[in-house]
Parts: structure tokens; sequence; C-alpha cells
């Protein structure tokens, strides 16, 4: 079995597109913890059930979500693989942006070094 890891741009659009919504973090939230019908999931919100179906759609076409029939509810359950994918994408990117940082650092350290301190102060009488 062959696992794809990286996501593709538009996949990652998609996914952060349906994670900027409160609502469908909610409901990604919700059916992390397991699996519900729409139904249910429209009962907690202060809008049409159409509304809800919505951003279920745009959860289950981010890949966050998987919907299955069961009779005449449509069952939503979380897709951890499709999460874990993404997290894997925010890990490289703090990965990145701490050695820049830490890079920095070094940086700002070498310039507060004495040997450069001593140098600038040797300098400023001439």
């Amino acid at each position: 079995m062959v696992v794809h890891m990286e996501l593709e741009d538009d996949e990652i659009d998609r996914i952060f597109h349906a994670l900027a919504a409160a609502t469908r973090r909610d409901i990604l939230r919700r059916t992390i913890e397991r699996e519900q019908s729409v139904s249910m999931l429209a009962r907690d919100y202060d809008m049409s059930f159409a509304a809800v179906q919505k951003h279920v759609a745009v959860l289950e076409a981010a890949g966050l979500i998987v919907k299955r029939a069961e009779g005449r509810e449509r069952l939503v359950r979380a897709d951890p693989a499709v999460i874990a994918r993404a997290r894997q994408l925010l890990d490289r990117f703090e990965t990145m942006w701490r050695a820049r940082v830490d890079r920095l650092d070094a940086l700002l350290a070498e310039d507060e070094s004495p040997e450069n301190t001593s140098n600038n102060t040797s300098n400023e009488g001439e």
C-alpha cells in the first residue's frame, strides 16, 4: 500500500479554506469525537439545515470528513489521515520558521560578542 503524504497546492487551499470558518472547525471537532448525522450536527447551530449541509460539503470537498449513507441519514466522520497530512505541512512550516529564528538569534549573538563590541568602541574615537 502506497501512502501519498505530500499535499498538492489545490488540496492545501481547500483544507485551509475549509478550516477558515468557525462552524466548519466545530463540525470537524465534533466528527473527530464520533460519527454523527448531518441532522444531529444541524441541531446545534443557529442556521438552516441547508447551511449546515453546505458547511459539510466544504469539509468533504477538502477531504477532512467522509460522508456515508445509512438508510435515509447521511453520517459524517472526520478523516484522520487528511488531518495528519495537514498537520505535517504545518509542522514543516514551523520547522522552517524556527530555523530562521535560530539563525537570526545566532547573528544577533555574533554582533553582541565582546570582540565585535570592542572593535566598535575602538573605532568610535577615530
